[in-house]
């Protein structure tokens, strides 16, 4: 049988159709060679990249599509995107699953991830799934350096006032006084190192002195270390104990002489002694200086035994 050109042109033309519309579907995430498929929808504020075909994933498996992505036209939820994918598989999940953006690659193509739960009532094709978006790489940098951004910023904005507080207070004559005080800091520092290099060559110099005062110093500890030894062997408590008997006694002695007992203490104590005693020594005071004028009254003697004619007063010889 001869196939006619029309009929070839026709098999051409419904295999190009049939083409065509295979491949959209393709592109929109349908496989029409695949049994059937069941949808589910998720909404998002921001799809991060996700796009049409985009590969949908039940623990790393593939199992469908994203079919599309629409606004939301409910007007309280304006800019809200709803994402619509299929799953081409007869796995089961709960509406408590949830429906995760993540990063399929470090090259940026984003996928959708469902992270299945069986707590609950199944889901069923249709129903709203909970979205989530889970943060790759680079957005997980990027919010750990926005915090450390701002403090460096902070930072930078604080050592700016520092600066120009500085340069408020360091005028010319502060600056130049700043000058000079790290010039003389510096000579300071220069004659600190001139006065330790010295004190180091005095000790090398005298290094031999040292160690024999060193030596000597020595020998004295050990000899006070003797004499240590010495008076702990020698009978300091018997020493001790007559010195304390010693003090008991002229404590005793004391005590009596406070008392007025004995010649001190009558002496101390008597008034009437006291005023004899006083009476008697300017008496003989007075009898001494009457020897001393007048010697004649209380010695006689006669070289050539003359008779003495008495002491003739001076009222006498008048």
């Amino acid at each position: 049988m001869k196939i006619t050109r029309e009929v070839k042109t026709g098999i051409v033309a419904v295999s190009v159709i049939a083409l065509f519309i295979w491949g959209f579907n393709f592109m929109k995430g349908l496989n029409l060679f695949d049994g059937p498929s069941k949808t589910y929808l998720t909404e998002y504020n921001n799809v991060q990249g996700l796009n049409t075909a985009s590969v949908v994933t039940i623990n790393g498996v593939e199992v469908g599509k994203v079919v599309s992505i629409k606004f939301n036209k409910e007007p309280e939820k304006r800019g809200q995107l709803i994402v619509e994918f299929s799953v081409e598989t007869d796995f089961e999940f709960s509406k408590k699953s949830i429906a995760k953006i993540y990063s399929a690659s470090l090259m940026g193509g984003k996928s959708l991830a469902i992270v299945p739960s069986y707590e609950g009532e199944m889901a069923n094709p249709g129903d709203f799934l909970q979205g989530q978006i889970e943060s790759d790489i680079f957005s997980s940098v990027t919010e750990k350096l926005n915090p450390l951004q701002a403090k460096v910023e902070n930072v930078i904005v604080s050592a700016d006032s520092l600066m120009t507080g500085l340069t408020d207070i360091l005028d010319t004559k502060s600056r130049n006084n700043l000058k000079k005080s790290i010039s003389e800091l510096n000579e300071t520092i220069s004659n600190f190192k001139n006065i330790s290099e010295s004190v180091d060559q005095l000790i090398l110099d005298n290094e031999e002195k040292l160690a024999k005062t060193l030596a000597s110093a020595d020998v004295t500890m050990k000899n006070l270390s003797k004499l240590s030894d010495t008076l702990v062997n020698a009978n300091l408590g018997v020493t001790i104990q007559n010195i304390e008997t010693t003090i008991t006694s002229l404590n005793k002695i004391l005590t009596s002489v406070e008392a007025g007992n004995g010649t001190l203490g009558k002496l101390l104590k008597d008034e009437g002694m006291y005023n004899n005693l006083t009476n008697s020594s300017k008496e003989l005071e007075e009898l001494l200086r009457e020897m001393k004028l007048h010697p004649k009254r209380f010695v006689h003697f006669s070289l050539f035994g003359k008779k003495d004619k008495g002491y003739i007063s001076e009222e006498n010889k008048k």
